[in-house]
């Protein structure tokens, strides 16, 4: 039986002191905590395979963190963070005053609902699984450390606990944290996941995608 050990890391910190909503918006990352990531560089397995979305904030994560021997980080598009359609960029508050009939929707159910123009989270969590089938079967008896986003983290999650989408929003995913999911194939029972880790080591400091 193949052990697939995915190591999923939430990206630096994103300067947003309007705390707008940034989801595909392609905004840096601040990764100038050189303690918090070598701490956290030094948690991960050597000659892991790498993935980043194709998101500057995760790449240049994966960028201060990556170590000597691991392969070059593979850009996966379905594993970026939930499109916000048309609020991109507006505060919560601006998206209340301005298209309060959208958010009235979008808030009676936030997994299912889509922002215009966006997606649900729901949708979010069937293109995530379908990424992590398809590098675990890629990458099968692999390290994958993963430098992504929280709302991709939260899916990866939602698939190894066999969470619903509504559940999969309650998980908290700090900045620079750690998480991993354990994939173990071929044997006589199936496939299955376990969880060996969620949330460690990262600090929260506000909301942020």
């Amino acid at each position: 039986m193949k052990n697939t050990r995915w190591w999923l890391i939430r990206h630096a910190p994103v300067p947003n002191p309007d705390k707008l909503i940034y989801g595909r918006s392609d905004l840096p990352a601040d990764t100038g905590d050189v303690a918090a990531l070598a701490e956290l560089a030094a948690r991960l397995p050597p000659q892991a395979v790498w993935v980043t979305s194709h998101l500057r904030r995760t790449r240049q994560t994966a960028a201060a963190l990556r170590l000597p021997g691991s392969d070059m980080a593979l850009i996966e598009r379905d594993l970026a963070e939930q499109d916000f359609g048309r609020w991109e960029g507006l505060s919560h508050g601006a998206v209340a005053e301005t298209q309060p009939e959208e958010a009235r929707r979008f808030w009676t159910d936030p997994a299912a609902e889509a922002p215009p123009g966006g997606e649900s989270f729901a949708a979010v969590m069937q293109r995530v699984a379908g990424a992590v089938a398809r590098l675990t079967e890629a990458h099968a008896g692999r390290d994958i450390v993963a430098v992504i986003h929280g709302g991709p983290i939260r899916a990866a999650l939602a698939l190894a606990l066999d969470l619903t989408p509504q559940a999969a929003l309650r998980l908290a995913v700090a900045p620079l944290s750690l998480s991993r999911i354990d994939h173990y194939g071929g044997g006589e029972e199936g496939d299955s996941w376990s969880v060996a880790a969620l949330n460690a080591l990262g600090t929260f400091s506000g909301s942020g995608r």
